[in-house]
Formats: C-alpha cells, structure tokens, sequence
C-alpha cells in the first residue's frame, strides 16, 4: 500500500462508550484507505484476543487490516505484552533493529503462546465466549427493560455496555456495585455507561452473580433517587 496518513479503527470502542462498528462502515472505512494510500491500522488492544468471540475483532467484517495492535489479555497470564502486527510489505523494520532495555519479557512470551495453544486450538473456547456474551446481554436487556427501557445496552462477545444516560447514576451505581464485592468501570464521554469486560474464563454462576449485584445497585440507586 502506498505511504500515507495512517488511520486507526477500534471494531469496539471501548473508553468512548462501548459504540459497535458495523459491518458495512468498517468494509467502508478500509475500502477509503485503500483508495486514498492510507495505511489501516485496527486497534484492538482492548477488544482482541476473543473479547469479542474471535481471536481478532475484525473477523465478522472480513477486514485485512496493514497493522493490527494487540496487548491487555495477550500474554494469558496477565503479564505486560503487547504486540505488533505488520503486513511484510510495509514492514519497515531490520532484524535487531528494535531493541531496548524492555523488549521481550520471555515469560510473558511463554505464557502468551501457551494461552494460545490451549484456548485457541479448536473453536470451543470462541463458542463458550459467543454464548457468555448472549446471557450477560440477555441479563442486561432485562434489566433495562424492566426500567422502562430509559437505559441503553450495547455491545458485542463479552464486552457490553449499559448506558445509564447521566453520570451521577452510573456513578453512584458503580460504588454500590464496589460495596458489595463487584468491581465495574465507566466509559463514555462523561463516564455515564458502566463497562462490563468480565474475564473471558469466567464461568457463567460467577458471571450471574455479578449480574445480580449490579441490578441491586442499580434499583438502589434509582429509589434513591427518587426519594430525594
């Protein structure tokens, strides 16, 4: 591809609130970087490594990305590593050329392709990601709807987000959350979507747990609320 302004994609935005790419917008968005030289670069640093129900978050779109960024759950042992994927047509770089006092945690190597070799060498665990995924949705669109459906659920794989529309719910949701043992991020422009991106080895009693804490502190909130 010819030299050019790279532009970088995340399939899932993840600090900006849990927005799901379409299918048709990201074929788009790689078709315009094609035709204009650009390199296309998908970040997926947060949203890879199955968090979405395949190994990288393109593959429902068909993408073949110049470069793909790649860390967080990567070393399968949470251990710093991240990783670059370049296409060897771009790839500018000489043998031994990148190095540095931290280059290479072997161990982190070591855990990384053996988390590879177990979890990914047949399609059960990308099978047991897709269907923890439709249950926590199918918990979050209940409870939503049980609201009135003021609130929006979005997401895709084991990554979701539950748009509480102001800051101060969310807010207050999330340290009700904390009081009773669940630890839950916001997201968003002003934090006002809580983030679920639960281990992806959770099994799914522990995830309905979790569930049931944050339907608690959610009625809790919004009672409280309602009485002041």
């Amino acid at each position: 591809m010819a030299s050019g302004k790279p532009g970088a994609v995340q399939n899932v935005q993840g600090e900006g609130g849990i927005n799901v790419a379409g299918k048709e917008w990201l074929q788009s968005i790689q078709a315009l970087a094609k035709e204009v030289g650009a390199i296309f670069i998908v970040d997926d640093i947060q949203m890879g490594c199955g968090r979405t129900g395949e190994f990288f978050s393109f593959e429902f779109a068909a993408l073949s990305p110049d470069i793909v960024v790649m860390s967080k759950s990567l070393s399968g042992y949470g251990l710093p590593l991240s990783m670059l994927l370049i296409k060897e047509a771009i790839d500018a770089w000489e043998p031994g050329e990148h190095t540095g006092t931290f280059r290479g945690n072997n161990l982190a190597l070591v855990s990384g392709k053996a988390a590879l070799n177990l979890y990914w060498r047949n399609q059960t665990f990308s099978q047991q990601v897709r269907r923890l995924g439709a249950f926590m949705r199918r918990r979050l669109d209940a409870i939503a709807h049980q609201h009135g459906n003021k609130f929006a659920v979005r997401g895709r794989g084991m990554v979701c987000g539950f748009d509480c529309k102001t800051t101060e719910i969310a807010e207050a949701t999330s340290h009700r959350a904390f009081e009773k043992g669940l630890i839950i991020e916001r997201c968003g422009p002003t934090d006002q979507v809580v983030k679920f991106l639960p281990a992806l080895t959770i099994d799914q009693e522990t995830l309905g747990q979790g569930l049931d804490i944050f339907e608690e502190s959610l009625t809790e909130t919004l009672n409280s609320a309602q009485a002041s």
